[in-house]
């Protein structure tokens, strides 16, 4: 049964490695409210091919519209982010009417794919106050973004099969930069620690200007502590959240090393993306924002804060979204794992 009228509502789908999340939300009284929301996960990776077998994602989707009792009948989806390509280019001397030509010709430097492959988009940005490159009027700062065509083919083919109304595709990035961000125009990192990834981003003004990639996340955090303590899969993902990965108020003063271990690809990957950013731009990053399920590892905020001695927090989806007072703590516990779907489904109602 749904929470709330689902009358013009709208799903955000998120199709992830080993999951798939949606949440349906409306406009109502010039405010956004959640309608409803469902999920379906497995943390076995080789069980499922949610984003390769699109007969298979459209069946689950299904399913999880059903037994949830979501009413819409459109929705918004995201690529992931590791498989777009995007990169901030610098145009001088440019006029608007070569605009096009030239970031055809910029885009050939730096997507490593034919571009007849690509489905490319661009969004002019303008350059922040304090940049390097602020104060330059014969200097054109676009975004630019490529997706592979056989990629977008395939998500265009799971909502044909699960006869959704597909209304637009974008990036994870751009989803998460919605529901975490909001109105706010700082620099900030989002850090997004999926099952089987962990997407690196820096936003400036509400503008995706540097994304990076990992192959580490959840599952391999799990995996290495399985291995590395002789126990079962099951155990050491219980073992994950028991202990956490901060010295801040566990017994003894200290986490377990095997934690700390595991996360260190992670936190070398974001000092790289901070170091690579503030070098660039000669610009501070003011706060990191968590997201993803494995965000929710006990005291990993503080640990981060810690290490990379910056503001780390985990980020709240459901801020900017109505939603009856007694779900809130299912909600809040949820919320890391469906920021990407709220993103979505909040960019139609906007």
């Amino acid at each position: 049964m749904a929470l709330l009228s689902s009358t013009a509502s709208c799903m955000g789908i998120d199709i992830g490695s080993t999951g798939i999340k949606i949440v349906e939300l409306k406009r109502e009284g010039g405010l956004i409210k959640l309608v409803n929301y469902g999920f379906s996960e497995n943390e076995d990776q080789s069980a499922v091919d949610w984003q390769n077998n699109a007969p298979f994602a459209a069946k689950v989707i299904n399913q999880i519209i059903k037994e949830s009792g979501i009413g819409a009948a459109s929705a918004v989806s995201a690529l992931p982010t590791f498989s777009v390509f995007s990169s901030v280019l610098n145009l001088s001397n440019v006029s608007k009417k070569d605009i096009a030509s030239a970031i055809h010709w910029e885009a050939k430097k730096v997507i490593p794919l034919p571009l007849e492959d690509m489905i490319l988009d661009w969004k002019e940005i303008e350059s922040p106050v304090g940049s390097r490159n602020g104060a330059d009027k014969n200097n054109i700062k676009v975004l630019l973004t490529g997706a592979p065509r056989v990629l977008v083919k395939k998500y265009i083919e799971i909502f044909k099969l699960a006869k959704i109304n597909l209304l637009s595709l974008e990036t994870e990035t751009f989803s998460l930069i919605r529901s975490l961000l909001g109105s706010d125009k700082s620099t900030v990192m989002l850090v997004e620690i999926g099952a089987s990834t962990t997407d690196v981003s820096v936003a400036d003004a509400a503008i995706p200007i540097l994304s990076r990639s990992i192959d580490v996340g959840g599952a391999a955090i799990t995996k290495t502590i399985s291995k590395n303590l002789s126990i079962s899969q099951e155990q050491a993902e219980q073992f994950k959240y028991d202990m956490g990965v901060s010295e801040i108020g566990l017994k003894g003063g200290k986490a377990p090393q095997v934690i700390i271990d595991s996360v260190a690809p992670i936190v070398n990957e974001i000092k790289y993306a901070i170091n690579h950013f503030q070098g660039r731009d000669n610009r501070r990053i003011d706060k990191i924002i968590l997201s993803g399920g494995s965000a929710l590892l006990p005291n990993l905020a503080d640990y981060f804060t810690k290490v990379l001695d910056m503001n780390v927090i985990i980020g709240d989806p459901w801020a900017r979204i109505s939603y009856p007072a007694d779900l809130k703590p299912l909600l809040q516990e949820i919320g890391p794992r469906v920021g990407v779907a709220i993103g979505l489904a909040i960019r139609e109602l906007e």
